[in-house]
């Protein structure tokens, strides 16, 4: 069978590929060797936990009251969030029904679309031709452009093995049948730190272990400041410079014994590792066909994500950094552009990080620490959520809003948030930065009033009289 543009998986970036190319009039097919549209972000990866986080959430806010915040101090309070554990199962209904919706919206899009849609392993066999075999039968199909979409999975170290039990990843992680009492996560990058916070919410005590001296070392030092006091405030314990050289699986129903590189031990009931991820690529047939990867599985890709084979495309995590689903629908898009010619297409290098920890972080542009680096003059606008109506009303007395700001143009150069609804928020900052805008914007405009969107009003207000002050 031949098609104008065949794409092997059907996460985020393997969707809007096809649609894409459907929507231009081409002959799309997408291959999937899951039983379900999605890939690993509807099955594995970004619903499941973030449908996870939202139960845990509003587990927490229903169990301890919406103003619980206001009593943290209070030791009963904590006491009752330590004994009190949600039901896992009731947690994950949640997850089920969010993945088995999302899932199924997916299929009807491509369906509408008329994306013919094939379930089997995929493998390249020359340029153009792909073979897929089914536990029926095998088929080959061909097109003069292929787009490899098949995601990414942890990486499981060699000295650390995954059991799948009480030694898990991100992707086994919500098999556990009960929330842990202890629990241990080795690595403190984005997954890391997310499912140490949802946890840790739920009344697990964690601790967080990673060998840089740093966690989310990418983002704005100020906000990460936070969100650490916001850690040890659950009660979580974060290790730092030190990884695990083993697991010890102790006596029955006694747990596991982690031995540390720098001498410590950590017994723990649940060990979670996150140490980054590879590529989806065995059984490909990348090597036999000359598309280049590293050293860590991932595919090499050049502008508008060609590989070394320029009639072979890869988009997603499959092609490492930055590995977030928002970017991998618009690199989908663009790659398809580019294959079938469409006229050219780039990535918008300005694009907000969504970090769904508990509080929620959402960033975009500059950070301070790279202002300095590049010896920009700037001032710092801040709100906090506690001086907000809103802010009150959600009890969110932990949320910050800041803005980095040209001294001289006024321009927005950097928004950081942390607390409720962040990963929204971030979006009203992003449009005034793509259009060149200044921070008297936010001070001419009229916002809703209560909301957290207010902050932006009370940050740029913030940020002009820090203008004042140094001019």
């Amino acid at each position: 069978m031949q098609f104008d543009l065949i794409i092997i998986g059907s996460g985020p970036s393997g969707q809007r590929a096809a649609l894409q190319a459907a929507k231009v009039g081409k002959k799309a097919a997408i291959v999937e060797s899951y039983s379900a549209m999605g890939g690993g972000c509807v099955h594995f990866g970004t619903l499941p936990s973030k449908s996870f986080r939202e139960s845990i959430y509003r587990y927490s806010l229903g169990s301890r009251g919406a103003m619980a915040s206001e009593s943290d101090s209070d030791s009963s309070t904590k006491k009752k969030r330590k004994s009190d554990a949600p039901d896992m199962e009731r947690l994950l209904r949640r997850r089920a029904r969010v993945v088995s919706s999302e899932s199924q919206v997916i299929f009807d899009q491509l369906k509408r679309n008329n994306v013919t849609l094939f379930h089997g392993r995929a493998r390249l066999v020359s340029p153009t031709e792909v073979e897929i075999k089914s536990s029926k039968k095998t088929i080959q199909i061909t097109s003069p452009k292929i787009v490899l979409a098949v995601g990414a999975r942890p990486i499981s170290p060699t000295h650390l093995p995954i059991d799948g039990k009480t030694v898990l990843d991100s992707d086994s992680i919500l098999s556990l049948k009960k929330i842990p009492k202890t629990m241990t996560v080795l690595g403190a990058g984005i997954i890391g730190c997310e499912y140490a916070s949802m946890f840790a919410m739920a009344g697990t005590k964690v601790f967080l272990v990673d060998r840089r001296h740093e966690i989310l070392a990418s983002v704005d030092r100020e906000i990460v400041s936070a969100l650490v006091s916001r850690f040890q405030d659950q009660g979580m314990e974060i290790i730092l410079q030190a990884e695990a050289q083993k697991i010890e699986k102790l006596p029955v129903k006694r747990g596991l014994q982690i031995h540390l590189t720098n001498g410590k031990k950590i017994k723990t009931d649940v060990v979670l590792i996150a140490q980054g991820r590879t590529g989806n690529i065995e059984g490909l047939g990348l090597e036999e066909v000359g598309v280049q990867v590293t050293e860590r599985g991932l595919i090499k890709v050049e502008s508008h994500f060609q590989t070394s084979i320029p009639s072979i495309y890869a988009v997603g995590d499959v092609i490492g950094a930055p590995a977030l689903a928002s970017t991998a629908f618009e690199q989908g898009r663009i790659a398809t552009r580019h294959a079938l010619e469409l006229g050219d297409s780039e990535m918008n290098p300005l694009f907000p990080y969504g970090i769904y920890t508990i509080p929620e972080i959402s960033t975009i542009g500059l950070t301070e620490e790279e202002l300095i680096a590049k010896k920009i003059g700037y001032v710092v606008g801040r709100a906090r959520y506690k001086e907000l109506a809103r802010g009150q009303i959600v009890g969110d007395r932990w949320g910050l809003l800041k803005l980095l700001v040209d001294r001289k143009t006024l321009k927005l150069l950097g928004v950081h948030i942390i607390g409720d609804n962040a990963a929204d928020l971030i979006h009203i900052g992003q449009a005034v930065m793509h259009f060149g805008g200044t921070v008297p914007y936010f001070i001419q405009s009229v916002f809703n009033y209560p909301t957290l969107a207010e902050a932006y009003k009370t940050a740029a207000f913030h940020a002009m009289n820090q203008v004042k002050v140094s001019s």
